[in-house]
């Protein structure tokens, strides 16, 4: 282990600080998920995903421990992102909220609990940014 911390330091790769904070993605498609996800979990984060608002919604209910919602908007379900936004707001008020989206750019009265908006494409850095302002990190 000591070499690996070493090579990391001579390259000057970012050192990972783990966190206990839990980040749920919710999004349909798969490589954007997965690039989501695998940036906040290189940033230290615990990452669960969803496909669909429903999915979402069963975790939250079986994980009592989530901080931010990362949700798309645009995704096959019973509901959108900012739909599953105000359900989580309501249900589990200290839940942070991460809008997401290509095509649909909602105001700031539209996004539930003064959650923050982050428009696609987005690069890795900024959604890091937006997690750690949110968690006040």
């Amino acid at each position: 282990m000591r070499g690996i911390v070493e090579d990391i330091r001579a390259k000057n790769w970012p050192m990972t600080q783990l966190t206990n904070n839990r980040i749920l993605i919710v999004e349909d498609e798969m490589i954007v998920r997965l690039i989501g996800s695998d940036t906040l979990v290189d940033a230290g984060y615990e990452v669960v995903e969803a496909e669909t608002a429903d999915e979402a919604l069963r975790i939250l209910d079986q994980h009592g421990d989530i901080e931010v919602l990362f949700t798309d908007i645009r995704m096959p379900g019973s509901m959108n992102g900012l739909e599953l936004a105000r359900v989580v707001h309501e249900r589990w008020p200290a839940v942070k909220i991460l809008i997401t989206s290509g095509d649909t750019f909602p105001r700031d009265s539209e996004i539930a609990d003064h959650g923050r908006f982050l428009a696609k494409p987005y690069r890795t850095e900024v959604l890091r940014r937006e997690v750690d302002k949110l968690l006040g990190n």
